[in-house]
């Protein structure tokens, strides 16, 4: 990775890295997607692609201006990815879509994100354009298994495999969404490379959110004790 523009919080990405980067997506959903058929053998995955372009009333009420990057026409850069898989989680468990799905599924994807983050040296890997592999479990409101109660662990222990030793820390900001919030934080850099939430804002289910994020994991194998 490499700051060839001079400027804060945008990298260029060699073609080693995109492919490593390509091996999380995979590794990730793999293990994941393993993790919750041992426990549901009945679990979908999805995988979709929302627009980056996001009119402004989807963009969650958390985000202020100070935040994102509002574009004209009613349309922001979108600053995290959740939007557009809740739109088509929505649509296609609401029965009006042609293929019918019902919970459990995992609705995922990996893309870019963008944050008017803070202006800070590109090692502390505050980015203002970045990956994020987000998974959206989600099961039926009556569902009485705890799915990360086993997800949360293994989870865990995939990313020690991956960027060395990693800690859990309960999350210091709460968003109004979630009813509990847990980070992965990479040890050696004290780096937050995975936030794990129980949300409570999609009408009608259970959601199990995981959001990855792919830069810092890139950063922390190549910078990883060998």
């Amino acid at each position: 990775m490499k700051n060839l523009y001079d400027k804060n919080g945008i990298l260029f990405w060699s073609e080693e890295e995109i492919k490593l980067r390509k091996f999380f997506e995979e590794y990730f959903h793999h293990r994941i997607l393993s993790s919750l058929k041992k426990q549901n053998s009945a679990f979908q995955s999805i995988q979709i692609e929302a627009p980056l372009l996001t009119p402004s009333e989807f963009i969650n009420k958390n985000y202020t201006n100070e935040d994102v990057y509002k574009l004209d026409n009613n349309l922001t850069l979108r600053p995290e990815t959740t939007a557009g898989s809740f739109i088509y989680a929505k649509n296609i468990l609401s029965g009006y879509s042609d293929i019918k799905y019902k919970p459990p599924i995992m609705i995922w994807q990996h893309g870019k994100s963008f944050r008017k983050e803070q202006d800070v040296p590109s090692r502390f890997m505050k980015l203002k354009e970045f990956y994020q592999l987000e998974f959206q479990i989600i099961f039926s409101l009556n569902t009485s298994n705890d799915y990360s109660k086993n997800l949360y662990p293994e989870i865990l222990v995939m990313f020690k495999s991956l960027v060395g030793d990693c800690k859990v820390e309960q999350s210091d900001r709460l968003p109004s969404y979630s009813e509990e919030t847990i980070d992965i934080v990479c040890c050696k850099h004290n780096m937050e490379v995975c936030s794990m939430s129980k949300r409570n804002d999609l009408e009608g289910f259970k959601v199990i959110e995981v959001a990855i994020g792919t830069d810092r994991c890139i950063y922390c194998f190549e910078n990883k004790d060998i």
